[in-house]
């Protein structure tokens, strides 16, 4: 019986830079992107001499790549051996498989422990599967001679393959280039084959697409093998952002202290891994997450400028140099940038309250200024319910501005593009939109994409002046749920969130 879990990507909308450091609070939206695990057996007996076998088979597919890449598994030491002639491996993966099987061996009894090593003699076949929302498709709209619109998007076929910037050289094909929309591809997939392995394995009982409550308590179970086979295979323990909310799906999210992985990094070269896995679900995960979403009406757009990519990893170096460099400067700057950061968080959850307490008024002050510009949304107020709605949208705006500001200001400073000109430009233009509460670059900034916040129904125009400035508009929406289980497999229905009436030749 196959098990399918799905994670969603993310988009960090405030906290960048920030968010490195305790006790900085980042939110950070979930999205209807989705990465999907599937995990079956990869025979479907047990062969008779299995008992004296010390190794067993894992095969992983990853057909967007068209590669299929396999190992065996030591029953022993609980590690990945590759046998395939592959130069390309898959680092997130592999360490999820292993982290994963520790831990289902480090919370089991030796009666369970035996009938975990029953299930893991018929090998493990794994899938994943990436929707096309966390891949870069410009190119190939492009050279089908398409307009950058999410309707060329959306005709894409379901996981469609990533493999076409492959191009031969020399009589060898060149490893493709995969270009990233930096929805958190990384994150996504570890914590989908974690969530995966972990319900095919009998650890954890995982929450189904329907069910939407984030208070499973085996989610836990899933977030500290995820963030450390996550930050394992970078080599580094990140804020873990991203990896929390492919768990939990949006929140308000602070992050843990390094000490609870990096610890685990230096044991791996002295103990077993089942007792590294161990102690790491032992540690003080002194993480904090308090569920958030936009409030009702609002939307999430995400542009791609196609200007091309940015190294987050080489902008976050820049930063902490200026930051060792110019103390005083720095301190100065996070404070401004704290204060801007809490300002919005506190606005979007006065408006998530208004729509809970007065949502008659808060709905027609919506529905007004969602086809109005800036100048005109006070004027729209005919009490003090509908009032404190614009008020509250107000502040919100005016917040994202500051944060910009700062931001601005702090990339000027490190000699790095968190807003480069262009994208300010994009920016400006778009937050003069009719309908556009505000705009801004996630994450670490740069030139990988930039979200704005709409209300109500106002994204059309907004595509078309992106589709105007050679901005391609994702089909990626806020989708506030993490991760769950699947009840088929995703390649048998349509799951991307794009229209499929047009197809590409």
């Amino acid at each position: 019986m196959a098990v399918v879990a799905s994670a969603p990507g993310k988009v960090l909308m405030t906290g960048g830079y920030l968010i490195l450091e305790r006790p900085n609070a980042g939110l950070v939206l979930s999205t209807n992107a989705r990465f999907y695990a599937i995990v079956k057996p990869l025979h479907d007996e047990v062969p008779a001499d299995s008992w004296a076998w010390v190794w067993t088979d894992v095969k992983l597919t990853s057909p967007q790549l068209a590669r299929e890449t396999m190992y065996k598994l030591s029953l022993k030491q609980l590690t990945l051996q590759c046998t395939s002639q592959s130069e390309t491996r898959n680092p997130f993966v592999e360490h999820a498989i292993q982290y994963t099987i520790a831990a289902a061996y480090a919370s089991f009894d030796e009666v369970k422990k035996q009938t975990l090593r029953n299930l893991l003699l018929q090998g493990l076949d794994i899938t994943i599967l990436g929707c096309n929302d966390f891949y870069s498709y410009r190119d190939q709209i492009e050279a089908c001679e398409l307009p950058l619109t999410p309707e060329s998007l959306g005709s894409l076929p379901p996981f469609a393959s990533i493999t076409f910037n492959a191009e031969e050289s020399n009589g060898y094909m060149r490893k493709p280039e995969v270009a990233k929309t930096g929805l958190g591809s990384s994150a996504a997939m570890t914590t989908a084959v974690v969530a995966a392995l972990l319900q095919y394995l009998g650890v954890a009982n995982l929450p189904t697409k329907e069910d939407k409550s984030r208070d499973n308590k085996d989610l836990d179970l899933v977030h500290m093998i995820a963030q450390s086979a996550h930050c394992l295979a970078q080599g580094k323990v990140g804020s873990g952002f991203d990896v929390s909310s492919a768990v939990f799906g949006s929140q308000r999210y602070v992050r843990f202290s390094p000490e609870v992985l990096s610890s685990a990094q230096g044991a791996l070269q002295w103990k077993p891994l089942e007792e590294v896995v161990s102690d790491i679900l032992k540690g003080h995960w002194d993480h904090e997450r308090t569920n958030f979403s936009l409030p009702p009406l609002m939307t999430l757009l995400l542009g791609e400028p196609g200007a091309g990519g940015s190294s987050t990893v080489s902008m976050v170096g820049a930063v902490k140099k200026w930051q060792k460099s110019n103390p005083e400067s720095y301190l100065e700057t996070w404070r401004n940038l704290s204060e801007a950061n809490a300002l919005l968080e506190s606005q979007l959850s006065l408006l998530s309250k208004l729509a809970t307490e007065s949502w008659d008024a808060y709905k027609c002050i919506v529905g007004k200024c969602s086809v109005l510009k800036l100048e005109k949304w006070m004027e729209q107020a005919a009490d003090p319910s509908e009032e404190a709605v614009v008020k509250a949208l107000l502040g919100a705006r005016d917040a994202m501005l500051s944060i910009r500001h700062h931001m601005r200001y702090l990339g000027e400073a490190a000699g790095i593009p968190i807003e480069p000109e262009s994208q300010t430009r994009l920016l400006d233009a778009t937050m003069n939109m009719e309908g556009v509460l505000f705009a801004g670059v996630p994450g670490a900034g740069g030139f990988d994409a930039v979200f704005a916040v709409t209300l109500g129904d106002s994204t059309i125009s907004i595509t078309k002046e992106w589709t105007s400035r050679n901005v391609l508009a994702l089909l990626v929406r806020e989708d506030p749920q993490g991760v769950c289980l699947e009840s088929s497999d995703p390649r048998a229905a349509e799951v991307t969130s794009g229209i499929s009436s047009i197809q590409i030749q």
